[in-house]
């Protein structure tokens, strides 16, 4: 797992010491808040908490900067919380993807995939902190109970509520990529074609479709349920875009794609579950403030294929970095 490492002697050179742990806090911190930019803002407040403390006081500082970085995390996503209150529409995750250094700071938190945090959204702020701590990093109960100020016995109880919680809510299936890849590119290109038929004949009857355009794009104010519907919705988009192309990328260990517009420009992230074949549910995330660290993905680097007007042919870029 990734920082379990254990105590760590002396707490001299604190430099050296937060850089040793820097990928473990922000993967806390993103796997928490689904953020980049309020991850690394904790990471950044954590970093100038380290640097004023007394570190020779500090015996553990690995404890001492997860907690320092949990309560910070924890504050984030109250204030989120409210805030998304006045959000427009569904609210989705920002992909890890979006901040072109992340990936290498983040030695774990692109192993969870962005279906999971999505669900992670759906937790309260203290049971996704254990459940990060615990389930995604490994990190024991007594270590957990000191980050988020609660009794070992507390953390273990919510532990077991938010592995329940998740478990009820995240897809019973996880398809292989031979299953997974060809349905998200007939999807993807059924789509960019309009194709009301095509889309409903790859949905689950109870097919779920979310959203998320945060005002500044088109997008449904509210999921939408249903295969026909969906496919509706779907279709109404893709004559608009002609002259866009769609490129298959890897989010969290998935495959999505990305709407590209002429000039190259990410519009939008489609990721889809599925179970039995058929899609149960897709995430558009159209909100171009989540989007933007894309954009050298769509010069070529790490894209699997290109889709245009429906015609799937090989990347030249395919394996390139």
């Amino acid at each position: 797992m990734a920082g379990t490492t254990g105590p760590e002697p002396g707490a001299g050179g604190g430099e050296e010491v937060f850089e040793r742990h820097r990928r473990l806090l922000f993967a806390v911190a993103y796997d928490m808040l689904g953020s980049v930019h309020d991850a690394e803002d904790c990471v950044q407040e954590a970093w100038l908490g380290w640097h004023r403390a007394d570190r020779a006081a500090v015996g553990e500082p690995r404890a001492y900067l997860v907690r320092a970085v949990t309560n910070r995390a924890l504050n984030k996503v109250r204030s989120a919380k409210a805030r998304r209150e006045t959000y427009i529409g569904p609210w989705l995750p920002e992909p890890l993807g979006a901040a072109p250094d992340a990936a290498e700071r983040a030695e774990k938190a692109e192993e969870v995939s962005y279906a999971l945090l999505v669900v992670l959204e759906t937790l309260g702020p203290v049971e996704r902190a254990v459940f990060v701590l615990r389930e995604v990093f490994g990190l024991p109960h007594a270590e957990i109970a000191a980050a988020v100020d609660r009794s070992e016995q507390a953390v273990r109880q919510i532990a077991r509520r938010a592995r329940a919680h998740v478990k009820e809510r995240r897809p019973r299936f996880a398809p292989d990529d031979a299953e997974r890849r060809p349905l998200t590119e007939r999807f993807l290109a059924a789509s960019l074609q309009g194709d009301v038929a095509g889309l409903k004949a790859l949905l689950a009857e109870d097919a779920q479709l979310v959203t998320d355009g945060g005002g500044k794009r088109r997008a449904a104010l509210r999921p939408i349920f249903g295969a026909a519907k969906c496919a509706r919705f779907l279709a109404s988009l893709g004559p608009g875009y002609t002259d866009h192309r769609l490129e298959e990328v890897v989010v969290g260990g998935e495959p999505a794609g990305l709407l590209l517009g002429p000039d190259g420009s990410v519009e939008a992230m489609v990721t889809a579950e599925v179970a039995d074949g058929l899609i149960t549910r897709m995430l558009v995330l159209r909100n171009p403030d989540k989007l933007g660290g894309f954009h050298a993905a769509a010069a070529g680097r790490g894209m699997r294929r290109v889709l245009n007007g429906g015609n799937t042919q090989p990347d030249s870029n395919l394996g390139k970095r």
